[in-house]
């Protein structure tokens, strides 16, 4: 019986050489390339909201980044775990929505507080505190999937999962923030 497993070959700037390391992350940085593309495309989605008050416009990249970064967070914690071999994916599935769902809150309600006393806008503050919270709380489980993905598929997770879990969760942000703000100030 041939033994076909796969052995993941992880990205070592201390070790590897330049070519090596640019053929394992240059194709998921290709992939989020064309998928940021892909945002633009989503942003022009909303323009009927965009362009009914300016600022709405202030406010995408607050809330794709602070989304982003919790489900940085999730994946890099994942990520090193994975290649320790401690990594138990139902402990984080328990964990993670949890703690997604805190964090929401606490950005969502400092969001709305800081838009609201900024711009006397309550409906727009509403709008980015709830996206906010809706963005904040799926991270986590998104760059959880994404990262697990990349390794069932024996990738490294650092490396393949970071640019994607960013672009996809950037792309699940815009359309959050479209909806939600259509929604309240259309």
């Amino acid at each position: 019986m041939l033994n076909h497993s796969h052995k993941t070959l992880y990205a070592d700037d201390d070790t590897e050489s330049v070519p090596l390391l640019l053929r394992l992350r240059v194709p998921p940085l290709i992939l989020g390339l064309f998928l940021g593309l892909g945002i633009s495309i989503l942003t022009s989605r909303f323009e009927e909201v965009l362009a009914t008050d300016v600022h709405v416009a202030f406010f995408i990249p607050f809330i794709v980044y602070i989304a982003s970064a919790v489900g940085a967070q999730t994946q890099a914690i994942y990520s090193r775990d994975l290649k320790s071999r401690h990594a138990k994916l139902k402990n984080y599935l328990m964990k993670e929505p949890l703690l997604g769902l805190a964090l929401g809150v606490i950005f969502g309600l400092v969001s709305w507080l800081a838009v609201d006393l900024w711009l006397r806008d309550t409906n727009l503050a509403l709008a980015v505190g709830l996206s906010i919270f809706i963005a904040v709380a799926l991270a986590p489980v998104v760059a959880l999937l994404i990262t697990e993905f990349i390794n069932d598929i024996h990738e490294d997770p650092a490396v393949g999962a970071a640019p994607i879990a960013t672009v996809v969760q950037d792309m699940i942000s815009i359309v959050i923030y479209g909806i939600v703000t259509s929604a309240i100030l259309l």
